[in-house]
Formats: structure tokens, C-alpha cells, sequence
């Protein structure tokens, strides 16, 4: 075979050229090994250079989170079955943090706390990872709530109202209703454009699937993202599962969005954090709570807010859910969350008992933002609900000991049992704007008054009715922020004495 002599190099020049080109560097990989496994976490020794909240993979396929840093040891919080890992097992770095899929593909999806689709629907194309912890926004891209946030609940809407980019407590002991209030809330946005994501943490399988249930049925699935760390799962899901959901609305709201995210419950979650804080050996304080517990919840619900153009102009609304035990909101976990949040929705266990759905109780209910965004006609209907109420609930003990009562004090007692019923909703049924007003509006001027409680449920569903049918320019007044008129007072009245008129007929010719 003949080479051309000019595109060989002699045997010293290749020589030469290999002494001038750099040696590629080495590539050091630590490798390290299971030293302890406890329920949920993991001890690992041999990584010295791994980084706090790194990801970790076992050879097993389980991933961690590198949660704490002592001398020849690392505390892992595993993200996957403890049962899996083995000990003496190889551990290797990932150079990565905890990321989650964002974008538009997750949209009408059910997701784990790492994004992985758990409705049988297949894979999604959502290429974007987003890390889970972030820093909260700063003040300079915020922007003040101005913007209401529609609940379809006249308890809340017209006394504890929501704006675009609060942070608004739900908090009651068990079977008061706390998670039906975020549903409806959840189906009220299917013409609002709101983006919705439900975070479950901890709960049973059943009640995830009767949420995604009532949220399909209701239309909304289209627009809402479902992400669920079940009581199955490992504790490691339950403790990212909320930071997650934070990251896959902060992904939406740079781009413009309204975002309406609900984390169910945070009691769950901190029961999570603080029995891997115990297994990893962390100083126990308060109730067994480490002490960083105030900050775990602090940086996950200051990263909601309203933000200006700088920030990305949308905004993230946060319902975060918490438990009581019989009543008591002085306990740690919900004293810590009242005072991050911008109020609190209580719902008493008295109203529960006495069938008041929703049981939300107006005595200690607040709302220290969102009163701001509320519609002037609202606030003129609803000024003086919470006193009407106080004083009805008052007279109503004072009333139960059979003292002979004055007109004057009787007519008190109508008007706010009157009120109380004008305030029951069903599940799953929100109201427009228009609605609640005509309704409010009929219990405060007196159209109720003395009518059984069948008698004034009926008497709203006719007055729903009609509204729906002609709401006399109530849409637009609320939309444009206007004062109610005395035409529309006027035209509102008839409307509800004509409806109770109906009633009470019908009753009579039942009779």
C-alpha cells in the first residue's frame, strides 16, 4: 500500500504532538455506602464532598436528599421504600437537587411529589425541570392585592373575602368541612382562567380519589394539576410534595398566570418532617418539632404573592389546610401558620353540630389583605354581617330561657336566623358573584324574615333563579367595582318578596 509522504508525520513528531496536547483530567467520582437504614431515612458515610439537599441515587434505584451534614456521616431522606435499600449498598452523587416537571403538559393530570404520572394516562411532555426549593420573591417585584379571588361561598366571599396572591388559612378540627371549601373554591375558577393545583399530603387513597373526582365532575380538570403524597408513600414524598406544587405554580406565574394553589393538610406535613428530624437525630423542641419548623413553612408560603411585571405579573394564591384537635388553635403547628399566613377561615365544630355548612365561624374568621379587593357592592351589603350575626347568636342564648321578649327583640331574633340560613350553601354548588348579592341582600333588608328554614332555602334557590335569568346589571356592577344603586336595591327586593310569597303559598296549599 503507497501513503502520500506529506500526510504522515514521522514517528518524533507524533511523539511531540502528543507530549504538547494536555492530558485530560481525571474524573473523580465518590462513591459511598449505607451505613444505617431507619423508616423513611438512611445514613450514609464515605460521600465528604456531597452538598446539603444534593439528590443522591442508591444502587438500589432509591434516590435521597442529603439533609444532614456531619463529620463522616450524611442524614438522607429517602424519596422512595426504605425496604429496598440494603445496608453496605453503594450510594453515588447526582451533582443535582430535587427537580419536577413544569409546563403546560401537566395540565389535567395526576403527578407524585417527583412528577411521575400516576393516573394511567401515559407519560407527558414536560422537558422544563424546575428546582423545588427556591427563594421567595422579593419585595420589588410584588405588587399589592387588589384583585378578588371568587370562592362561591357567601360565608367567605362576603365576610373573609381571598385576593389574587393572599395566603388564606383554612383551619378546623377533622370532618368540619376544611377540604370541601377548597374543592368549591377549586370548581368557582372554571371561567376565571385561575390555574388550580391541589396538593394532597398525606391522605388516604380514597378521599384523593374523591377530590379528583368532584374536580373532573365539576369541569376543572382541564385547568388544574393534582399532585398527591399519599400515607403510603414514603415520608421523604410527603415533606417535598407542597415545595413541588410551589415550583410547578411558580413556573406558571412567570408567565402571567393566576395560580390558586391548596396544600391539604400541612399538618400531615409537618407530622412528616418531624419523624424524620426524630429518625435522623435532630434536637427535639416544642411537641417533639424541631426547631427549624416555623422555616420550613415560612420559605414554602412566602413564595405566593402578586408580583408586577419585574416578577412575571401573575400571582400565586395559597389555601394552605391545617387540623386542630377539639378546637385548639393555640396548639404549635396552627399558632406558627396564623401568624405566616394573611388570615385564617375557622370552621367551628358548634356550627358543624348545629348543620351550619359551610361552618365558618365569623367571630374569629379574618381576612387582613383580601378586604382591599373586595367589590364595593359587597361591602356594602355585607358591612354589618358579622355584627347582625354576633348579636342574633347572643340574644338567640339569651332567648333559650324563656324570658318574655319585646317586639323589638324578636324581630332581632328573625332578622338573624334569617341571615344564619341565608349564609347555608350545599357542596359543590358555588355562586356567582350576582347571586350571593341577591341573596345577602334579601336577608339583610328583611325579606327572610320569619320564614321557616325549608321555607327561606327554597325562597334563595327561586331568587337564584331569577337572577340567573335576569340579574338586573349586577354582573357588571361587581366587575366594575360601582356602589349598588337604589334601582337595583328596589328591583332585588321585589325579586325576593315576590319569591317568599311564592313559598308560603305553596306551603299554605300543601297544608
Amino acid at each position: 500500500m503507497r501513503h502520500d509522504a506529506e500526510t504522515l508525520l514521522s514517528t518524533d513528531d507524533l511523539v511531540q504532538v502528543l507530549l504538547d496536547s494536555p492530558a485530560p483530567a481525571p474524573k473523580v467520582s465518590e462513591i459511598g455506602r449505607v451505613a444505617e437504614v431507619g423508616d423513611g431515612i438512611a445514613i450514609v458515610t464515605g460521600l465528604a464532598r456531597a452538598l446539603a439537599d444534593e439528590l443522591l441515587e442508591f444502587a438500589s434505584g432509591v434516590r435521597g436528599i442529603v439533609f444532614d451534614l456531619e463529620p463522616n456521616r450524611l442524614g438522607v431522606v429517602l424519596l422512595g421504600p426504605s425496604e429496598k435499600l440494603s445496608l453496605g449498598e453503594q450510594v453515588r452523587r447526582t451533582d443535582q437537587v430535587v427537580s419536577v416537571p413544569v409546563g403546560p403538559a401537566l395540565l389535567g393530570r395526576v403527578v407524585s411529589a417527583l412528577g411521575h404520572p400516576l393516573d394511567e394516562q401515559g407519560p407527558f411532555d414536560a422537558p422544563v425541570l424546575r428546582p423545588i426549593e427556591a427563594e421567595a420573591p422579593e419585595i420589588l417585584h410584588r405588587s399589592a392585592v387588589v384583585r378578588p379571588l371568587a370562592t362561591g361561598l357567601k360565608a367567605i366571599d362576603a365576610a373573609v373575602p381571598v385576593g389574587l396572591g393572599q395566603r388564606e388559612l383554612i383551619i378546623g378540627d377533622r370532618q368540619t368541612g376544611k377540604t370541601s371549601i377548597a374543592v368549591d373554591t377549586i370548581l368557582n375558577q372554571r371561567d376565571t382562567g385561575v390555574i388550580c393545583i391541589y396538593c394532597a399530603i398525606g391522605q388516604r387513597g380514597d378521599a384523593v380519589a374523591k377530590v379528583i373526582g368532584a374536580i373532573r365532575d365539576g369541569g376543572m380538570m382541564s385547568h388544574s394539576v393534582i399532585i398527591s403524597a399519599g400515607d403510603e408513600d414514603a415520608p421523604g414524598l410527603s415533606y417535598i410534595a407542597p415545595y413541588a406544587a410551589m415550583s410547578i405554580a411558580e413556573s406558571f406565574a412567570a408567565k402571567g398566570r393566576a395560580v390558586l394553589v391548596v396544600m391539604d393538610d400541612l399538618t400531615h406535613h409537618a407530622h412528616s418532617y418531624r419523624e424524620l428530624s426524630l429518625l435522623l437525630r435532630r434536637p427535639p423542641g416544642r411537641e417533639a418539632f424541631p426547631g427549624d419548623i416555623f422555616y420550613v413553612h415560612a420559605r414554602l408560603l412566602e413564595r405566593a404573592g402578586q408580583f408586577n411585571a419585574a416578577g412575571g405579573a401573575g400571582s400565586i394564591t395559597a389555601l394552605p389546610v391545617v387540623e386542630t384537635q377539639a378546637g385548639n388553635l393555640s396548639a404549635y403547628i396552627p399558632t406558627n401558620l396564623i401568624s405566616i399566613t394573611d388570615g385564617q377561615i375557622y370552621l367551628s365544630p358548634h356550627l358543624v353540630r348545629r348543620n351550619q355548612f359551610p361552618a365558618v365561624d365569623l367571630g374569629v374568621s379574618v381576612s387582613r389583605v383580601g378586604g382591599k379587593a373586595q367589590a364595593r357592592a359587597f361591602r356594602e351589603v355585607a358591612g354589618n354581617l358579622r355584627v347582625t350575626l354576633s348579636q342574633f347568636e347572643e340574644l338567640e342564648e339569651f332567648a333559650r330561657f324563656g324570658t318574655r321578649l319585646d317586639q323589638n327583640t324578636r324581630a332581632r331574633l328573625a332578622r338573624g336566623a334569617a341571615v344564619r340560613s341565608a349564609l347555608r350553601q350545599s357542596e359543590r354548588d358555588p355562586m356567582s358573584g350576582a347571586e350571593q348579592l341577591a341573596v345577602l341582600l334579601a336577608a339583610m333588608e328583611g325579606s327572610l324574615d320569619g320564614t321557616s328554614e325549608a321555607q327561606a332555602a327554597a325562597a334563595m334557590m327561586a331568587i337564584r333563579a331569577a337572577i340567573r335569568e335576569d340579574d338586573h346589571g349586577l354582573t357588571a356592577l361587581i366587575a366594575a367595582n360601582e356602589k349598588l344603586t337604589d334601582g337595583i336595591r328596589t328591583q332585588i327586593a321585589d325579586v325576593a318578596r315576590a319569591a317568599v310569597a311564592q313559598q308560603v303559598d305553596a306551603d299554605g296549599a300543601d297544608a
